[in-house]
């Protein structure tokens, strides 16, 4: 047996106990708290192995508490030095390089089988053996798509590869046809994709034979808000969900539930909130605040107190009608996303409340001029099968936003966005493909 399949089998047999010993003490927070515990004691071993933290006095001291916080542009500056080199990688990953340069994250076997175990916790809420799942997902460069396979694979469910954006192997002709013979009963898909694909099949009146077997759409790859997944559930009849949160350098950090409810994977996780004041708490219900973590199955790349430079809140209240003994997540964008119309910041949250709100438009584009006559224009898509006059859409969208204090220059519908504004998949920023800076 190679040195690969012997960490493999000890990873995944590991890995299988935790399963066990979670699902028998139903997640009770006592008995989370104890694996997080253990996990940490072994984090503290694996951090010595990285030049970033092992001469730091904190680590040395095993002072969790007191460890500053890691910041997103430590890592990004430095991406080799927070890697401990033992030579045991088998995977190259790199960031999509939304939020700035792209950084390089190699992973061991055991990141690859701790991440797969840890999202199938949930995901087997929804895949079942035998079920057929489409993964329309990059496969290059991004882990995503094979997080996708792997966790169908250890579900036992039957997987095809089908990313739309593959050019010379799977176009949107292809995938209509791959999709009438395999009928999947769930698709893996960034909202952006689906929706463009959506908007291509009531074009050639495909939509109704080519959604008949679908019964889950899992959304990943960018923020998805519920007033999108609602839309695309009553397009294509079926379960939409958002299935994970997460980033290359964490690995994934949420797993979403039949019940579209966003779990936080507390056996991987130490999560933490970070607060306008600066100050670090542990993430408890009711809570709100950009989100902390320490990533206790990375192996590769340990990393301390990791502030994502996401804002996240975490639900208060009895927990999930899914019955998973793990706390609910809210995730809110990325900080840096906000962006300021009349004066006032709008965020990815606030802007798809609206638009997707509207049966008449699938997309959107916010046009933003400075300088001394600062102006902010909404574009929105009209949807292939909308006819009527434009004006009454537009004026309702425009009282919408006005209710929020939100006031824009004009309001105006297009036949279509540029692909750029869906062309998702972890590959995409809303800063970058969904507002546009004009001279």
């Amino acid at each position: 047996m190679s040195n690969f399949h012997r960490r493999s089998a000890a990873a995944c047999a590991a890995a299988e106990r935790e399963r066990q010993t979670l699902a028998a003490a139903g997640f009770k927070p006592d008995v989370v708290t104890r694996i997080q515990g253990e996990k940490l004691a072994q984090l503290w071993e694996r951090l010595d192995g990285s030049p970033r933290y092992r001469d730091l006095p904190h680590v040395r001291a095993r002072d969790f508490a007191g460890a500053p916080v890691t910041e997103k542009q430590e890592v990004k500056a430095d991406p080799f030095g927070f890697v401990r080199d033992d030579g045991s990688h088998v995977r190259y990953y790199e960031t999509s390089g939304s939020t700035g340069s792209p950084t390089p994250t190699p992973r061991a076997v055991e990141d690859v089988v701790w991440n797969t175990a840890s999202v199938a916790t949930v995901w087997s809420r929804t895949l079942r053996p035998g079920d057929r799942v489409a993964s329309l997902l990059p496969s290059d460069v991004v882990p995503v798509g094979d997080l996708v396979a792997s966790v169908a694979e250890h579900l036992d469910c039957m997987l095809l590869r089908c990313y739309p954006f593959a050019q010379g192997m799977c176009d949107w002709d292809r995938l209509e046809e791959l999709f009438s013979r395999f009928r999947p009963d769930h698709v893996f898909v960034a909202p952006g994709v689906m929706l463009q694909w959506t908007r291509l099949l009531k074009q050639r009146g495909r939509l109704d034979a080519v959604r008949e077997s679908l019964r889950t759409a899992l959304l990943l790859g960018e923020v998805s808000t519920a007033p999108m997944r609602a839309r695309l559930a009553a397009l294509w009849d079926c379960r939409v969900i958002d299935a994970s949160y997460g980033s290359t350098e964490t690995g994934t950090i949420g797993a979403g539930c039949e019940h579209d409810r966003m779990h936080l994977l507390l056996p991987a996780h130490i999560a933490e909130l970070r607060g306008e004041d600066g100050a670090i708490r542990p993430a408890r219900p009711g809570d709100t605040g950009e989100l902390v973590t320490t990533t206790l199955n990375n192996h590769t790349r340990p990393l301390l107190r990791y502030a994502t430079g996401d804002i996240a809140g975490v639900l208060p209240g009895d927990g999930c009608p899914c019955g998973l003994g793990l706390p609910v997540l809210t995730i809110h964008g990325r900080a840096s996303d906000a962006v300021s119309v009349a004066g006032r910041p709008i965020s990815v949250e606030n802007v798809e409340s609206v638009v997707y709100a509207v049966p008449e438009v699938t997309g959107y584009l916010i046009q933003l001029r400075g300088g001394d006559q600062p102006a902010a224009r909404l574009v929105l898509e009209r949807d292939v099968d909308f006819t009527g006059p434009p004006e009454p859409v537009a004026e309702r969208i425009r009282a919408r936003f006005a209710e929020l204090g939100v006031t824009w220059n004009s309001v105006v519908l297009v036949n279509q966005l540029p692909a750029l504004t869906k062309a998702g998949a972890s590959q995409k920023n809303w800063k970058r493909t969904n507002v546009e800076w004009l001279d």
